[in-house]
């Protein structure tokens, strides 16, 4: 975290590269609820990698959480308040996996976890990021149709959030997100010579 709030820094730098602020993005799984306040001093747009809010299934989903939902928001709502109003926009990102966190009950969860972020900072937007699984020849885990991942979008619109789905793209390729580390560690695998 220490090494990213300066690398962005450069990024937004007018004399370096000058990039606009709302176009760099600092996306983080929050390890712990000081992440927020840390990554809140970078010049750019927070993304939270959230994937649930129901804390028993996030921590099935992110292994390495420590902490409840609701500690992790206060960070953020922490991080949100000491930034200006043109920061005070977030991205909540879930990687939607079908028959574990697409249900209406887990979009439900989620708008609400979301409005509640808005109803704390004043001046703040927050937006839902779906990303539709890539598929990596997990055993259980597989992406979703299509219809549900529309399904999912629209009960969260329904109640007041935005909320967007990503383009897959370079899956035909298994060059998608998620994708390219499992295939070369698939490939590692195979170049081990058997005695």
């Amino acid at each position: 975290v220490e090494q990213v709030v300066p690398a962005v820094q450069t990024l937004a730098d007018r004399q370096m590269f000058g990039l606009a602020q709302s176009k760099i993005t600092v996306s983080t799984v929050a390890p712990d609820p000081s992440a927020f306040v840390e990554l809140g001093k970078a010049p750019s747009t927070l993304a939270w990698s959230v994937h649930a809010v129901d804390d028993e299934l996030r921590r099935t989903l992110v292994p390495t959480t420590r902490h409840t939902m609701e500690e992790l928001k206060t960070g953020l709502i922490e991080a949100l308040k000491g930034r200006s109003n043109k920061l005070r926009r977030t991205m909540l990102e879930v990687a939607l996996i079908d028959g574990i966190n697409d249900s209406d009950k887990e979009a439900q969860l989620l708008a609400r976890f979301a409005r509640s972020i808005m109803d704390e900072v004043k001046g703040s937007k927050v937006v839902v990021n779906v990303i539709p699984y890539n598929p990596i020849d997990h055993p259980y885990y597989r992406a979703p149709s299509k219809e549900r991942v529309l399904r999912f979008q629209q009960q969260i619109t329904d109640n007041g959030v935005l909320c967007y789905v990503r383009t897959t793209r370079g899956d035909e390729e298994d060059a998608a997100c998620g994708q390219l580390a499992t295939k070369k560690q698939k490939k590692k695998n195979l170049s081990v010579p058997h005695s």
